[in-house]
């Protein structure tokens, strides 16, 4: 090919569409989030992840094709839709919290696999470790070690004083609470505060915390109390005792308090890990990261209604108040 012939088939080629140069076969992310689609969490979870995976390039239906499966907080539903999303054969997975992991799994050993919003995995076997997590699976937890302690020193903040305090969780879904509970049962021998144990199995369960007139609640992570925390609402307002959460979701929703990680900031760092991965890296090499966002939410109409005060350290401290 002489010099001309190679100026005229270059001039050819700038001339067609930056579109149809830029091209490719669209790559596929599976979805598995233990959250309700319909729910007002999981709808905007979704938007989170969406527009994160837009601003590193990803555009949902046209270089990507995103499969959302949501579980409702139901484990037999989750597993289902475990076995749906890997049929589909996805270049890659996202697991937005912990059963969703175990799930996914359980079903490859080369899908890479990124997660958001899980506790501890290390304890979980998802990973080696936090630093190199070999395997296919990394991304990003929503816990770290003296968090549950600080819910607990938070319910011995408000007044009348709490002696007692019941930690709620389903066994099922929060598969972490032991470790959790550790950390919860030290601090309170140093708080003088009595920790019961109250594992729930199923949303039947709920009602009988209406009963508890005595102490606190503790409600641990878990995307059981976050599907049914309608309900979980309503017996603790029942109940009329203070309560402490893990998301400010309850707290927009007529909850006391809580102390939580930024979870839309874990869509958005998992959504680098994403692009990272359709790119070329591997899941091994990229390390497990833990948050680094935390928010104090607090209901001052809540503590109205149930006649406690909260006392002016915990307010001065706080990221958004509920008047």
């Amino acid at each position: 090919m002489n010099r001309r012939e190679c100026l005229a088939l270059l001039g050819t080629i700038v001339a067609l569409p930056s579109s149809v140069l830029a091209q490719q076969p669209a790559r596929r992310l599976g979805v598995l989030s233990v959250t309700a689609a319909d729910d007002a969490i999981g709808q905007a979870r979704s938007t989170i992840l969406v527009e994160a995976l837009a601003g590193q390039g990803w555009k949902e239906r046209d270089n990507l094709k995103i499969d959302w499966r949501s579980g409702g907080g139901d484990r037999g539903r989750i597993a289902q839709l475990a076995d749906e999303l890997i049929a589909l054969k996805p270049d890659i997975l996202l697991a937005v919290g912990t059963p969703s992991v175990e799930e996914l799994r359980r079903r490859t050993t080369t899908i890479p696999i990124v997660f958001a919003v899980v506790t501890d995995p290390v304890s979980q076997g998802f990973v080696e470790n936090l630093a190199h997590p070999g395997g296919n699976i990394t991304g990003f937890t929503d816990y770290d070690g003296p968090l549950a302690g600080k819910w607990l020193e938070m319910l011995t903040q408000v007044t009348p004083p709490v002696r007692r305090v019941l930690v709620v969780y389903n066994p099922a879904t929060a598969p972490f609470a032991p470790l959790m509970l550790r950390t919860i049962e030290d601090a309170a021998r140093t708080l003088h505060v009595t920790v019961e144990p109250a594992p729930l199995h199923d949303p039947a369960a709920i009602g009988a915390l209406a009963s508890r007139k005595d102490g606190a609640i503790l409600v641990l992570p878990d995307f059981f109390t976050m599907a049914n925390r309608a309900q979980m609402l309503s017996a603790i307002a029942q109940a009329r005792v203070p309560a402490v959460f893990w998301s400010r979701t309850f707290v927009d929703e007529g909850g006391l308090m809580s102390y939580s990680t930024d979870s839309a900031e874990q869509l958005r760092r998992a959504a680098s890990y994403i692009d990272r991965i359709l790119k070329g890296a591997h899941a091994a090499d990229l390390p497990v990261q833990n948050p680094t966002k935390f928010e104090l939410a607090l209901n001052l109409k809540t503590a109205r209604a149930l006649g406690v005060t909260l006392s002016p350290g915990l307010l001065a401290i706080a990221n958004d108040v509920i008047e």
